[in-house]
């Protein structure tokens, strides 16, 4: 089975944004998903809502469809509060968590708290950040000093519903935060490559050389989970297609034709956008529609192993 899920972002109140995460569900979406940013490139001076609310709201108003942030970063979270975050959101989702994690990028969550911090500091952050993440939500006392952040006999009662924790889905591209994937995910997050199509030494359009960056991409993961000592499919693996230059919701069978690929290329997800009216991921609400009618076909498409 390949599951679908939605991103809808937090811009909107909470008074007209509750009926796209219900709707989310009764249209039989897998997964719903928001991003987790103080604010976000091309839309740093529109509405922007905070993650963890919205989602115990989304989670107190739906009953089966799961729900993640997409994702949470070290950029301004301390793993110890949002240790106690996720435990809320867990209980309140009766177990539907899904936590994504990613190093954060560049842009303004980066240093909204102060000076950004270099790529390779980035790094070794966010490999902390996750283990101490894992080791506080799976403890019911944790004590650990690092190079970053520190716990001093931090609670964690009475834990989540999810077991062992609700779980990892772990953004990467590059072969140290994979290794934290392999180390800890139950899922791994790509948002593809970010070449922009100039390869002319490879065979293919642009778009076909994306989906071949995107299986080396998932290639070095399988060396990752085989140097952690786990199976290839000991991982789900999420795509997150959409991007300021691509957008499979232009029309039904575009989408369609992205999750088949997605498929064919051995993802068990695929992750698209809510379409907004205007800007970065703009499109017609009922192509997405027209997308949930075809949600049964793909759900009966089987991941390849590659």
């Amino acid at each position: 089975m390949v599951a679908v899920g939605l991103v809808i972002l937090p811009q909107e109140r909470w008074a007209t944004g509750r009926r796209r995460w219900q709707q989310a569900e009764e249209w039989g979406f897998d997964h719903a998903w928001t991003y987790d940013h103080l604010s976000w490139r091309s839309l740093v001076e529109e509405p922007w809502f905070a993650t963890v609310p919205l989602l115990a709201a989304a989670a107190a108003v739906t009953s089966r469809i799961r729900l993640g942030t997409f994702v949470a970063s070290p950029n301004f979270r301390h793993p110890v509060p949002f240790a106690k975050d996720v435990m809320g959101l867990d209980d309140v989702s009766g177990g539907r968590l899904l936590l994504g994690l990613g190093s954060g990028g560049e842009g303004f969550d980066a240093s909204v708290l102060g000076p950004a911090v270099s790529r390779g500091e980035r790094t070794r952050r966010f490999e902390e950040f996750v283990a101490l993440l894992d080791e506080l939500l799976t403890s019911p006392v944790t004590t650990r000093t690092g190079e970053f952040w520190a716990a001093h006999e931090a609670r964690m009662v009475p834990g989540t519903i999810a077991t062992p924790r609700p779980p990892f889905v772990v953004a990467a591209s590059g072969p140290r935060a994979m290794a934290v994937a392999a180390r800890h995910g139950q899922g791994w997050v790509t948002y593809g490559p970010s070449f922009g199509g100039d390869d002319t030494a490879a065979a293919g359009t642009a778009e076909d050389r994306w989906w071949t960056a995107l299986e080396r991409e998932s290639a070095a993961v399988d060396a990752a989970l085989a140097d952690a000592g786990r199976a290839r499919d000991g991982i789900r693996r999420y795509l997150s297609y959409d991007g300021p230059d691509r957008f499979a919701l232009d029309s039904v069978d575009r989408a369609v034709d992205v999750v088949h690929r997605a498929a064919a290329a051995g993802f068990t997800d695929v992750v698209l956008h809510w379409p907004r009216e205007a800007g970065i991921y703009a499109g017609d609400e009922r192509v997405l529609e027209q997308l949930a009618a075809r949600l049964p076909e793909l759900h009966a498409l089987t991941p390849a192993a590659r």
